[in-house]
């Protein structure tokens, strides 16, 4: 049984400009390394983006949960965020291994891009909470789990059955290879010190620094990356035609954004 179903929000004009910016901006709090002349311009960086992505994440979170979530929407919101939460210490984060990720993608897949965005951010925050994983990486990780939501539920929605999977598994390996990327940015400057061959060096030419955190990534992160895209994939093979089905009928029978009618009956 197919459930030809819409997005239960969707980003208004104002939410594009909004999420616009902040990606501007946290794009360039996760690239910084490259483009920082000096040490001491370096170090203003970093400290400038570890407060200032949370600060516009967040307000980007306040300008799309103003813009049309109803209260059943905000319901499912919470209680999926707390199942990824829930999830997320299953494999205590050994090499990469996190149930989280399949279940955000199939959300993002069945609700919605702009659904998918909170959702990554939220289930992310919320994991935090649970296991006390505070500290300057949140903020990327927050951006970048909301970027993998954004990304789950963008494109090819209409498509149905094996070839659905296929998407989603190709997806769970995009995802899971970005996110260790964009994790290794902000974790690199200041990982090695600054005597190694792989070591970020401040006002170097881009193309050395580039080499640098390439090397660097190959070398410390792809035990990682590769079974976190592993475990998604299988996971989203095994579950995913159930899983999808039941968010599907969620989606249908709850009626999300549908107003209520009250009809006055004739006596």
């Amino acid at each position: 049984m197919s459930y030809l179903t819409s997005d239960i929000y969707r980003f208004s004009f104002r939410s594009k400009i909004a999420l616009g910016l902040v990606s501007i901006f946290a794009l360039a709090g996760f690239t910084w390394p490259f483009f920082a002349p000096s040490q001491s311009i370096a170090h203003l960086a970093q400290y400038f983006f570890w407060a200032a992505i949370p600060a516009a994440a967040f307000l980007l979170i306040a300008q799309l949960s103003d813009s049309g979530l109803d209260a059943k929407s905000v319901a499912l919101l919470g209680t999926l965020a707390a199942l990824l939460a829930a999830l997320r210490p299953l494999g205590a984060g050994a090499v990469g291994i996190e149930p989280m990720w399949f279940l955000l993608i199939l959300a993002a897949r069945v609700f919605g891009s702009a659904f998918g965005f909170l959702l990554g951010f939220l289930g992310m925050l919320t994991s935090a909470l649970l296991t006390g994983g505070f500290g300057p990486w949140l903020a990327y990780q927050l951006f970048a789990a909301a970027l993998v939501g954004l990304f789950a539920g963008s494109f090819l929605k209409k498509v149905r059955g094996r070839l659905e999977i296929l998407i989603l598994v190709a997806t769970a390996i995009a995802s899971s290879l970005i996110f260790g990327v964009l994790m290794d940015l902000q974790f690199w400057p200041w990982a090695l010190g600054a005597d190694t061959q792989l070591s970020y060096q401040a006002g170097a030419a881009l193309t050395e620094n580039f080499q640098r955190f390439i090397t660097f990534h190959f070398l410390s992160s792809m035990a990682w990356d590769i079974p976190r895209a592993v475990l998604t994939s299988t996971l989203i093979v095994i579950t995913g035609p159930a899983v999808l089905s039941a968010l599907r009928r969620t989606q249908l029978k709850a009626s999300f954004l549908t107003p209520v009618e009250f009809i006055e009956r004739s006596k």
